[in-house]
């Protein structure tokens, strides 16, 4: 109400004060290029080639809020497969997607001031889903000294400095990094947060896009739950098997958070989406593993291609890119020096070689504006084109 007594249109609320994810941003302003008659090549989403929907659906109502008995014992399955490791499907939650999934989980486990670490560069929707519920986002810095993971000697710093930490976010294969922990480097962290009280949450998502070298003992990648039963996993069907707009994910829970995690998702999401849920079961069948690792290999291929492009492109340090189907990196000091930041480089190629690449502020608000993300999603084929296109671009 202002002193005239006329009455003003509500503010957005303090919660709501977060970022955009540039990605989605840059993904509107392909589709309007594309719309334009553009032939545009997109570095920018980490979305895989889709995998396809049955021919028919069923009638779809409500299921229970943690998703159908049969999914759920379908994914403790996967589980047992992959990892060797026994999950009861009472503790598997499926939910709308793996964005889902960190929303819950994060009202489950924390109160509003809770200090939660996670590394930086980092997938910005953690930072800003917990700003948003009110959550102290404690940002540890990485780099190539770590292979930009976070160490039990940068959680005691962070601790010294700041005090206990409430929550631990990892991520193995790691957005926008590609990199991976060992078994035992993730061991290092499970004892840490054991030894602290600190929950672990491991984002799995990428587990199954990974490019292990011969003999590697773990070559989908390493569970968290493989190590505790006390670790909260999250994984989705969105990268490995390419659903990403069924909006389809799961959390693995220990036995005591089910109950507080199920009354928030009967009341947030009433249950997950059925046809997802159904198309989901065929997720699992030993064809679709088959198909879905060919589709790997093209990545495999495309990351290659990167690799072996990188000293022509002329940029900074990069990231390993052990796994997902990305490669960060400095910019360098040419392009930094003629276009300032990445923001500006990635406005440019995209206007200058209709190219889409993602500037590195999504994911590092320090030091971001000097690196770039790409995505090797979309194939060898597309990766092809689009350094033909970079390297003329640059001179």
């Amino acid at each position: 109400m202002t002193t005239t007594g006329v009455p003003q249109p509500s503010l957005p609320s303090r919660r709501s004060h977060v970022p955009a994810f540039e990605v989605m941003r840059i993904t509107d302003e392909i589709a309007r290029r594309r719309a334009a008659g553009h032939n545009v090549v997109s570095l920018c989403a980490g979305e895989p080639g889709a995998m396809p929907a049955p021919g028919t659906l069923k009638a779809a109502g409500y299921t229970g809020p943690l998703g159908t008995t049969p999914l759920r014992e379908a994914i403790a399955g996967h589980y047992r497969a992959w990892h060797g490791v026994e999950v009861d499907p009472g503790t598997v939650a499926v939910t709308t997607g793996s964005s889902g999934a960190f929303q819950l989980v994060f009202l489950t486990l924390f109160d509003p001031g809770d200090r939660v670490a996670l590394a930086s560069p980092g997938y910005p929707a953690y930072r800003n889903i917990l700003t948003a519920l009110g959550v102290e986002v404690v940002e540890i810095p990485t780099g190539p000294e770590t292979r930009y993971q976070p160490t039990p000697e940068l959680l005691d710093a962070v601790v010294a400095s700041g005090g206990p930490l409430a929550g631990l976010i990892i991520a193995s294969p790691a957005n926008p990094t590609g990199t991976m922990l060992s078994r035992a480097e993730l061991q290092a962290l499970v004892t840490w947060c054991d030894a602290q009280g600190t929950r672990l949450i491991s984002d799995e998502i990428y587990h199954g896009i990974t490019f292990p070298g011969a003999g590697d003992p773990d070559p989908r990648g390493v569970s968290a739950r493989e190590l505790s039963r006390e670790a909260i996993v999250i994984n989705s069907f969105s990268k490995y098997w390419g659903m990403t707009g069924w909006r389809l994910g799961w959390a693995l829970l220990p036995e005591s958070l089910v109950p507080a995690f199920e009354a928030l998702a009967s009341n947030f999401a009433l249950s997950p989406p059925a046809p997802a849920q159904e198309l989901a079961l065929q997720a699992f069948a030993p064809e679709t593993y088959a198909k879905r690792d060919a589709i790997v290999d093209d990545f495999a291929r495309a990351r290659t291609l990167i690799l072996e492009a990188a000293p022509s492109l002329n940029w900074g340090q990069a990231a390993p890119s052990d796994g997902a189907f990305y490669y960060y990196s400095e910019l360098g000091e040419a392009q930094l020096e003629q276009y300032g930041d990445s923001v500006k480089y990635a406005q440019a190629l995209l206007e200058g070689a209709d190219v889409a690449v993602v500037p590195g502020v999504d994911f590092d608000p320090v030091a971001g504006h000097r690196a770039v993300r790409l995505s090797y999603a979309a194939g060898e084929r597309a990766v092809t084109e689009a350094l033909e296109r970079i390297l003329k671009f640059q001179g």
